[in-house]
C-alpha cells in the first residue's frame, strides 16, 4: 500500500502516468508479483493520515509506504505534531506486523533553522526508532544539479507536484528500495 497526500494519489496528472500506476508498472518490469494499493489523499496531513490508518490498513496489507508530511510543510504545523503522529502510524504497522519504507521530506530554510532542523531530522530519527528503512528526501531526484532547484522539466506548473516525467525519475530512484521492502513481507 503506497499510503500518502497528493504525491502518493498523483494529483494533477492522468491516472495512468500517477505514482502507484507508474511504481506497479515499474515493480512488474523488475519481476515483483504484488498490487499497490493507492491510499494516497490529496491535501493529506499526517494528523489525516492517522486518523484514516486503522480502516486503511485492512488484512490484505502486505507492506507500506508511508509518505506523508509535506502538507504539515506547507501549512508550518509544528514538526512536533508531525512526528508523534508519524510515530503513531509506526506503532499502528508495527504492531500488525507491516513492514514500512519511510519516505522522507526536508524542509526549505525559510521556516527557519529550528523548524528546519526538527522536521528534516524526524524522518531519520523514526526509522531509527522503528528499525525501517527511510528514503532520502523524496524531491532529491528532481533536483537541477547545477541550479540546485527542483528542475522545471519535472514538475507541473505548481512547482509542488511532479510531472509525469518527473513521476519516472521518483519510481525510479524509489523502486529498488520498494523491492526490499517487499522482501520483508512474511507470506
Amino acid at each position: 500500500m503506497a499510503f500518502g497526500d497528493s504525491l502518493t494519489q498523483g494529483y494533477g496528472l492522468p491516472q495512468a502516468d500517477g505514482f502507484v500506476p507508474q511504481l506497479q508498472a515499474w515493480l512488474d518490469q523488475n519481476g515483483a508479483d504484488v498490487t499497490v494499493l493507492n491510499a494516497g489523499v490529496s491535501g493529506d496531513t499526517t494528523a489525516g493520515g492517522l486518523a484514516r490508518m486503522d480502516w486503511t490498513l485492512t488484512p490484505d496489507v502486505g507492506a507500506m509506504i508511508l509518505n506523508l508530511g509535506g502538507n504539515d510543510l506547507l501549512r508550518g504545523i509544528d514538526p512536533k505534531s508531525s512526528r508523534a503522529n508519524l510515530d503513531a502510524m509506526l506503532t499502528k504497522a508495527q504492531a500488525l506486523n507491516i513492514p514500512v519504507l519511510l519516505v522522507a521530506i526536508r524542509a526549505p530554510g525559510n521556516y527557519g533553522p529550528d523548524f528546519k532542523a526538527q522536521f528534516d531530522a524526524m524522518y531519520p530519527d523514526l526509522a531509527a526508532k522503528f528499525k525501517i528503512p527511510v528514503t532520502d528526501n523524496y524531491f532529491l531526484p528532481l533536483i537541477d544539479q547545477s541550479t540546485r532547484l527542483l528542475s522545471t522539466d519535472l514538475m507541473q506548473p505548481d512547482g509542488l507536484h511532479p510531472n509525469a516525467n518527473g513521476v519516472i525519475v521518483a519510481v525510479n530512484t524509489l523502486g529498488p528500495q520498494v523491492l526490499a521492502l517487499l522482501a520483508q513481507v512474511k507470506k
